[in-house]
C-alpha cells in the first residue's frame, strides 16, 4: 500500500521536475549597453551629459595645462634680449602675440611703466604681482570643473538609485509577488543599481583626472612665480643700468664764507717785537 502511495506522488512530482528541469536549462539572455542604459531610468540623461562634459574637459586641460602654454624658455629668452635693448614697445607687441601666462604678466608690467614714466619701481612690481596671481587662480580654477563633475555624478546616481527603489516597493506595496510584479520589482532594483554604477563610473575617472591637473598647474605656478620675479629683478637691474646718472652739484657755500677775513694779530703796531 505504501509503494503504491510512493508511486503516484513520483509521477505527480516528475511533470514538475522536469518542467523545473526545463527552465533551469533555458540560456539566460544576454543583456547589450543600450540595454542596461535603458534600464536606468531617467537619470541616465543627466549622467550622460556629466560624462561627455567631463571627456571634454580632461582633452581640453590635456591640450591646454602644459609648460608651454604657462611659460617657456623661448619667450624669457626673447623678452631677456628686448629688456637689454629697452625695446619696451617691441616686448609689448611680442607679448600680445603670445597666449602665456608669464606674457601676461610681462605685458601688464611693461604697459604700466611705459604710461606711468614718474612711477616707482616698487609699483611695478606690485602689478606683476597682482597679474601673476590673477593667472594662478585661473589656472586652479578651471580645473576644480572637474572636481564638481566628480562629485555630482555619484550624487546622480545616488538620486536614480532612491527612485529606483521607490518604485520597487510601490510595486510591492501594491501586493503580489508572483509572475508581472516580481518582473516589475526587479525592473525597479536594476534601475538602481544602473544608476549607481553610472554615477561612479563617471565621478572616480573625473576625481583622478582632477588630482593630476591639480598636481600639474601646483608644479607651474611655481615655476611662473620664479620666472616672474627673475624677470623683475633684470628688468630693474636694466633700468639702473641705464638711467642717467645725477650730476653731483657743487655744494652751496655757507654764508661765513663770504665773510671779510679777519686781519691777523701780527699785522698790528706790537711794540715788544721791534727789537727782533
Amino acid at each position: 500500500m505504501n509503494w503504491h502511495r510512493i508511486l503516484i506522488a513520483a509521477a505527480l512530482l516528475s511533470p514538475a521536475n522536469a518542467f523545473a528541469a526545463e527552465e533551469t536549462d533555458l540560456p539566460l539572455k544576454q543583456a547589450d549597453f543600450m540595454e542596461i542604459v535603458e534600464k536606468g531610468g531617467p537619470m541616465m540623461f543627466p549622467l550622460a551629459l556629466l560624462s561627455i562634459v567631463g571627456m571634454v574637459l580632461i582633452l581640453l586641460y590635456l591640450l591646454t595645462i602644459r609648460r608651454n602654454a604657462v611659460v617657456s624658455d623661448r619667450f624669457m629668452n626673447t623678452a631677456e634680449a628686448m629688456i637689454r635693448k629697452h625695446d619696451f614697445v617691441g616686448l609689448i607687441s611680442y607679448c600680445h602675440r603670445q597666449n602665456q601666462c608669464m606674457a601676461r604678466i610681462t605685458q601688464k608690467s611693461i604697459e604700466f611703466m611705459t604710461k606711468n614714466r614718474g612711477s616707482s619701481f616698487s609699483e611695478v612690481r606690485e602689478i606683476a604681482e597682482s597679474e601673476g596671481s590673477r593667472q594662478a587662480g585661473m589656472l586652479t580654477s578651471r580645473i576644480t570643473y572637474l572636481a564638481d563633475i566628480g562629485s555630482i555624478a555619484p550624487m546622480v546616481g545616488l538620486l536614480g538609485t532612491v527612485l529606483g527603489m521607490i518604485k520597487s516597493f510601490l510595486h510591492i506595496s501594491q501586493g503580489g509577488f508572483e509572475g508581472a510584479r516580481q518582473m516589475k520589482l526587479a525592473e525597479g532594483v536594476s534601475e538602481a543599481l544602473v544608476t549607481t554604477a553610472t554615477g561612479l563610473v563617471v565621478g572616480i575617472p573625473a576625481l583622478v583626472f582632477y588630482s593630476i591637473f591639480r598636481g600639474r598647474v601646483q608644479k607651474y605656478v611655481s615655476e611662473l612665480e620664479a620666472a616672474s620675479t627673475h624677470m623683475m629683478a633684470m628688468l630693474q637691474a636694466q633700468l639702473q643700468l641705464h638711467s642717467p646718472k645725477a650730476t653731483s652739484a657743487p655744494t652751496p657755500r655757507q654764508q661765513e664764507e663770504y665773510a671779510m677775513p679777519v686781519q691777523s694779530p701780527l699785522a698790528e703796531d706790537r711794540p715788544d717785537l721791534h727789537g727782533i
